[in-house]
């Protein structure tokens, strides 16, 4: 709640100096801070402003990539349900895990957000299948929580979530997307598992595990090499993809901070040019940039992160 508080002070100081502009936003955070006393929970010092902020060198260090997943035994227990489904109903769906826990895992790291993507079906209409699978056997059916699409609330998709071995699982399908010029709410169609990647905000969170070839998918046949490198990278052209959603610059600078990886020359670029900082005032509600705000203080390089928006 206070960093939300804090994020309202440094990304809309305009609502207080009428005669700023969206586009010195960057330049007035700082110019915010210097006259707001931060939070107790952020203070100065864990915002890292005893000194200048230590930038990420622009030469990414060589980062050790696994070169399979390791799953742990309740990941293999869910993995292995979800194939008794598809395999009992005769269905021809892929199941991917994507994102985050990929590359999380790729990286060493656990991490227990699992989320599905199928290539034929809605997430409800597979939870579903995991249910009459599940009387079949003889075993409880399980509560489906669905998130609806909610624009006002920044949530585009529908989603479906069942608890499986004492883990939440969410699913959707794949998708491509398509942006009007004045909105950051995508209009969604199913999609292949390649469109799904290439419309992801970098190439680090566009790789998939594939459960029923228990393999990695690498899509844009970059996303493991930026992951060694250490390059933080969108799939398409940065413009485009920032163009598309604005959102995508603040999540490049979050993830870019938590891995201490660098910033592409080009993706920088493009997030400094006056087109991209009108979307972003024009098409990001206050509330989607409290969160990244929040993750980005809460996180491990929270002073980096605020250097790099200046």
């Amino acid at each position: 709640m206070q960093a939300g508080l804090l994020a309202q002070h440094l990304f809309f100081p305009f609502n207080f100096r009428p005669h700023c502009s969206p586009l010195s936003l960057p330049r007035l955070i700082f110019q915010t801070l210097r006259t707001i006393k931060p939070p107790k929970l952020y203070s100065k010092r864990n915002l890292g402003f005893r000194c200048r902020s230590t930038m990420v060198s622009s030469s990414p260090t060589p980062v050790e990539v696994k070169d399979k997943i390791d799953l742990t035994e309740k990941e293999r227990q869910i993995f292995d349900r979800l194939l008794e489904v598809v395999r009992h109903f005769k269905l021809r769906t892929q199941l991917r895990v994507a994102g985050g826990w990929v590359r999380d895992k790729l990286l060493g790291r656990e991490c227990y957000d699992i989320d599905i993507a199928l290539d034929d079906m809605k997430g409800e209409e597979f939870c579903e299948k995991v249910n009459e699978y599940c009387s079949y056997i003889g075993q409880e059916e399980k509560k489906i929580g669905v998130i609806r699409c909610n624009p006002d609330q920044s949530k585009h998709l529908e989603t479906a979530r069942i608890r499986l071995f004492d883990m939440w699982i969410d699913f959707v399908n794949l998708r491509s997307e398509s942006y009007c010029e004045n909105s950051r709410i995508p209009t969604m169609q199913f999609g292949t598992a390649e469109e799904d990647a290439y419309r992801r905000d970098l190439t680090i969170n566009s790789l998939f595990y594939n459960i029923n070839k228990e393999s990695i998918e690498d899509f844009t046949n970059r996303g493991i090499s930026d992951l060694k490198r250490g390059r933080i990278v969108t799939p398409l052209p940065p413009k485009e993809t920032f163009m598309d959603d604005p959102l995508r610059v603040l999540r490049a600078i979050r993830f870019g901070a938590r891995f201490e990886f660098v910033l592409d020359e080009e993706l920088k670029k493009a997030a400094t040019c006056n087109e991209v900082k009108v979307a972003i005032s024009k098409k990001i509600s206050r509330e989607r940039i409290g969160i990244e705000i929040d993750l980005m203080v809460s996180g491990n390089q929270p002073s980096e992160a605020m250097g790099q928006i200046s």
